[in-house]
């Protein structure tokens, strides 16, 4: 499932951090995250960080729908698998809160999530 560890460029590691990431408020009970928005930061990191996740990351599961994960510092980053140009978001939580934790820990939510129209 995942390869050896790549660790992030210096460059991509102080866009995260200097980034104002939004807590996803509808997901609070169910699958809570963060993401940020393609708009609202610098374009050309944005793309550099989507180009990173898909090469570096390692692919897995969110119920159906194979993503490809990133983690990096105790987070682990996607995005929803649209076309770079067509990626408008990319989201990040905590480790334990990825699917594959949760099934593993038996703390999947009740109910499947219907994902947003946008990004797909």
């Amino acid at each position: 499932m995942k390869g050896a560890p790549h660790l992030l460029p210096a460059r991509l590691h102080e866009f995260i951090a200097q980034c104002t990431w939004t807590f996803a408020k509808s997901y609070a009970d169910t699958w809570p995250h963060e993401y940020i928005v393609r708009e609202k930061v610098d374009e050309g990191s944005f793309v550099e960080l989507v180009t990173h996740i898909r090469t570096h990351g390692y692919e897995d599961r969110f119920y159906e729908k194979p993503i490809t994960y990133f983690d990096h510092d105790d987070m682990v980053y996607w995005t929803m698998g649209s076309p770079i140009e067509k990626t408008i978001i990319i989201n990040r939580c905590r480790k334990e809160q990825t699917f594959r934790e949760r099934q593993k820990n038996g703390t999947l939510p009740e109910q499947q999530p219907k994902l947003p129209k946008f990004d797909r």
